[in-house]
């Protein structure tokens, strides 16, 4: 799993729930239902001091994990299609609505064995 924070463009329903984005350059789109948490966030390193009753956006920040597929029209002549889906963690800053890209999950996928031998 990496983790790093790189912005991302988001587009979200109605509801406030991602269902499309844009990293790198290029558009994916949500295929599965997103997951949203809320996680404690090191505010005293940030901030010099919380307001009493501080909650979502000064101590804790949203974190949604959402499983996206490249956007059929972003690979030419259908390449993306059947691609596995990539599962990513994004966090959206409460104040300023800007989106940051957290961690970008591995696949699980059965690792190959070499089968020459020595």
């Amino acid at each position: 799993m990496g983790m790093f924070s790189e912005s991302v463009d988001v587009v979200c329903s109605a509801a406030g729930q991602p269902e499309s984005l844009t990293w790198s350059g290029k558009p994916y789109l949500v295929c599965a239902e997103p997951v949203r948490w809320y996680e404690r966030r090191q505010w005293w390193a940030e901030d010099t001091r919380a307001p009493l009753g501080s909650g979502p956006g000064v101590v804790d920040h949203e974190i949604w994990r959402v499983q996206v597929q490249p956007a059929p029209a972003s690979f030419p002549l259908g390449s993306g299609e059947g691609a596995e889906p990539l599962t990513l963690d994004l966090t959206r800053h409460i104040r300023s609505g800007r989106w940051r890209l957290l961690r970008i999950h591995d696949a699980l996928r059965p690792k190959q064995h070499d089968h020459r031998t020595a």
